[in-house]
């Protein structure tokens, strides 16, 4: 026996699928909950599909009647879509539907194109017709085909007598609102959404996008897509991870965005699902803006810092203070907080960013277990002056694909899966930064979000 591996290790590793044993905790994940293809057919049907919100887009995306857009829950494509909706009932109903890109006479995905405006969905393979809401509203040749022959009129063909249309439309799923989100869901079971989102989160999502009127209107500034090699649950981790980003993004610990000694705080609903990291740049960070400088304690050392990095173009860190930043610490009611960045994960596909001005959403699409894609929506406020409008793209060029920041990501995603592969069944990862428990805390050494989402997976997957 190889000494360098642990017996244990080993043991492990001669488990078949289907026959592993339970894990104990949640610091310590197997590497194969990252490979095994039928775990992963096993993700998609309890959480994907079963009783969790999946984010699908933004209201601002479909901003007319016909308006819609081809989104994913888990490997399903799903339309988002924006139905008449009577003058009477635009009260209480905003139009918002979500239905399944699956035709359902044979099973086509009938719409193409990323996103447009259409009065009603036809399938190319038979020309059946949906209206907007999935309802089917007519198919050719329903009551077959009337011809003439030696013994007078007669029909061929058709559906059976017993056919009707209101049992053959689109599957249509649940759909819920938040600010502007849109979410939905294949369960019928799935709790109210701001029950699900839980009250611990809720306060961080109406910072950003709750104004002092009610929902504050969004305006859609760009896209960006990417193909990660990785499996999808990497990617969550990777957004509940403080310990790495001062050490990994040259960007962050360099000018100061994201260091170590900043005040911070990791939130979590009861759940453990989601959570929320929430930094303040101090003022060691707002002065490495203006160069790097010597390294302190919490740079030395770290090879990313890159002590005589200076910006041939500054504006890509003019960063200014915007009113919402600031508001009731909901932990601390009567004290105010004003924090630059918040990076919420709600479980199980949806990141919400806000690093200083740059805000965004990023989609986790898993494509099998070892390969996802990520898709960014970037946002701005109706009310931004150009001036504003023109800071949050320019910030954006700090992450999407190939951003200064978020390129490191991708590439330390691909490496982890490369690293599960190669040591097939046995290993796992060691997450106990912190210890190895799933408490909140007010500082960012720890790895107590990952642990938590976790603990909740493991419920979910009855593992």
């Amino acid at each position: 026996m190889n000494a360098a591996i642990p017996p244990s290790a080993v043991l492990q590793r001669d488990h078949q699928p289907g026959t592993r044993l339970p894990f104990e905790g949640s610091s310590r994940i197997p590497f194969w909950v990252y490979t095994d293809a039928a775990l992963y057919q096993r993700e998609l049907k309890k959480i994907f599909y079963g009783g969790h919100w999946s984010y699908v887009g933004l209201e601002v995306e479909i901003p007319q009647t016909g308006d819609y857009k081809l989104a994913h829950i888990g490997e399903r494509q799903v339309l988002l879509v924006r139905d008449r909706v009577a003058p009477r009932d635009k009260a209480t109903d905003d139009g918002i539907r979500v239905v399944e890109n699956r035709c359902a006479h044979r099973g086509v995905r009938f719409c193409q194109q990323p996103h447009g405006n259409a009065r009603s969905f036809v399938c190319p393979y038979h020309q059946w017709t949906y209206k907007l809401n999935g309802d089917l509203a007519g198919l050719p040749f329903k009551d077959g085909v009337k011809s003439v022959d030696e013994h007078g009129e007669c029909i061929n063909g058709g559906m059976p007598a017993d056919f009707d249309i209101k049992d053959h439309g689109l599957t249509k799923l649940r759909v819920a609102t938040l600010h502007g989100l849109v979410f939905a869901s294949f369960s019928e079971d799935t709790e109210p959404l701001q029950d699900y989102l839980g009250p611990q989160v809720m306060p961080w999502l109406d910072r950003i996008f709750k104004g002092p009127d009610g929902a504050r209107k969004l305006t859609l500034l760009g896209y960006n897509r990417q193909r990660i090699p990785g499996n999808w649950k990497l990617m969550m981790e990777n957004i509940k991870d403080p310990y790495h980003p001062g050490l990994l993004h040259t960007w962050f610990v360099t000018f100061g965005l994201w260091r170590a000694d900043q005040k911070s705080r990791m939130v979590m609903d009861q759940q453990g699902r989601h959570a929320v990291m929430i930094s303040r740049r101090n003022e060691a960070g707002q002065a490495a803006v203006k160069g790097a400088g010597a390294a302190s304690d919490v740079t030395a050392g770290v090879t990313s810092f890159k002590a005589n990095m200076t910006l041939h173009d500054d504006r890509l860190l003019d960063v200014v203070a915007e009113p919402w930043w600031t508001i009731d610490d909901p932990s601390n009611p009567g004290q105010a907080i004003t924090p630059t960045v918040t990076m919420i994960t709600l479980f199980p596909s949806l990141i919400i960013q806000q690093q200083v001005n740059s805000l965004s959403t990023r989609h986790i699409v898993p494509r099998g277990e070892g390969e996802f894609d990520f898709v960014w929506t970037h946002f701005g406020f109706a009310d931004d002056n150009p001036e504003m409008t023109q800071r949050r793209l320019r910030q954006a060029n700090l992450f999407g694909p190939a951003g200064f920041v978020s390129a490191d990501d991708g590439e330390v995603i691909e490496f982890s899966q490369g690293g599960f592969r190669q040591w097939g069944e046995g290993g796992s990862t060691l997450c106990e930064l912190g210890g190895t428990g799933t408490e909140a805390t007010e500082h960012m050494v720890t790895e107590t979000l990952i642990r938590s989402m976790y603990a909740y997976w493991k419920k979910v997957m009855s593992l």
